[in-house]
C-alpha cells in the first residue's frame, strides 16, 4: 500500500490538479484544494459544474485520470488495497436514499458493521440504536423504508453512513429530493454532526446551512473551483463575477 505523507498532520484530502474526463468531456480541469481534519466544506455551482463528480473522486466512485488525491495519508491509485482503505473511512449520503428496501431500517445499519468491521450482530444493534437516536427516529427501528417519509429514509442512509465511524463523510446534495418540510429534519441531523468536529464536504444549494455551519466554501463553474472562502467571503464579498451572479439567482 503506497503511503504518502500529507503537507501536513492536520490535512485529511489534498487534491493537486484533479482531471476526469468522460470521453471527450472535460469533466473536472485541474482542482487543487486541501481540507483539514474537523473542516465543513460545502460545495456549490451551477449544475454540470463537475461537483458531484469531484466529491465522487474522493471515495473513488468516480476515477480520476491525472493529478493526486490523498485521503488521511493514503493516496487514490488503482491499487484496489488503497481504494478500499479509503473507503473504510469515508462514508457517503447520496441525492437518492439508496436504503436497501427488502431489509429493516436496522438491518440496513447493521449490515457493514457486520460484513466489514465483523462486529457481532449484538454489538452492531447497540451501535444502531444509538445512531437512530441521534439521528431522531429509533422508533423506526423495525420498519421497512417503504413505511418511512424522505426524510426519515435519508436520516437512515446518514446513520448507516456513520455506523462504519467514519473520518470523513460527504454529502451530494442530501435534501435535493425530499420535500420542503423534510429538508430541516435532514439538515438538523447534518449540522449537529458537523458541531461534533467531523469532516464533511456537502455539495447543496442550502444557503442558510452553508452560513450558519460551513468553514469554507467553494463554488465550482465548468470543472473547476472559481472562488473559495468563508461564507462571508463569498456571500458579502464575493471577487468572481461568475459567483456574483450564481449567488444572485438563488438568494
Amino acid at each position: 500500500m503506497t503511503i504518502q505523507e500529507s503537507p501536513s498532520a492536520d490535512e485529511i484530502i489534498v487534491c493537486r490538479d484533479v482531471h476526469k474526463w468522460y470521453g471527450d468531456f472535460h469533466v473536472l480541469r485541474g482542482v487543487t484544494t486541501t481540507i483539514e481534519r474537523g473542516q465543513v466544506i460545502v460545495i456549490f455551482g451551477p449544475s454540470g459544474s463537475g461537483k458531484s463528480t469531484f466529491i465522487r473522486t474522493i471515495n473513488r466512485l468516480e476515477e480520476h485520470q491525472r493529478g493526486d488525491i490523498i485521503v488521511d495519508g493514503i493516496e487514490l491509485t488503482h491499487d484496489i488495497r488503497n481504494v478500499e482503505a479509503v473507503r473504510r473511512e469515508v462514508g457517503m449520503v447520496f441525492q437518492s436514499f439508496n436504503v436497501f428496501p427488502h431489509l429493516t431500517v436496522l438491518q440496513n445499519i447493521t449490515l457493514a458493521p457486520m460484513k466489514v468491521r465483523k462486529w457481532s450482530r449484538q454489538r452492531a444493534e447497540e451501535a444502531a440504536m444509538e445512531l437512530l437516536e441521534r439521528v431522531g427516529i429509533p422508533e423506526q427501528a423495525h420498519k421497512y423504508s417503504a413505511e418511512l417519509s424522505g426524510g426519515q429514509q435519508q436520516r437512515v442512509a446518514i446513520a448507516r453512513a456513520l455506523a462504519m465511524q467514519p473520518k470523513i463523510m460527504l454529502f451530494d446534495e442530501p435534501t435535493s429530493a425530499l420535500d420542503p418540510e423534510m429538508i430541516k429534519e435532514v439538515l438538523d441531523v447534518m449540522h449537529e454532526l458537523a458541531s461534533s468536529g467531523m469532516t464533511m464536504i456537502v455539495v447543496t444549494h442550502e444557503m442558510g446551512f452553508a452560513k450558519e455551519v460551513a468553514d469554507r466554501m467553494m463554488m465550482f463553474d465548468e470543472g473547476n473551483i472559481v472562488e473559495e472562502g468563508t461564507p462571508t467571503d463569498l456571500f458579502d464579498h464575493p471577487q468572481q463575477e461568475r459567483t456574483k451572479l450564481f449567488l444572485s439567482q438563488i438568494l
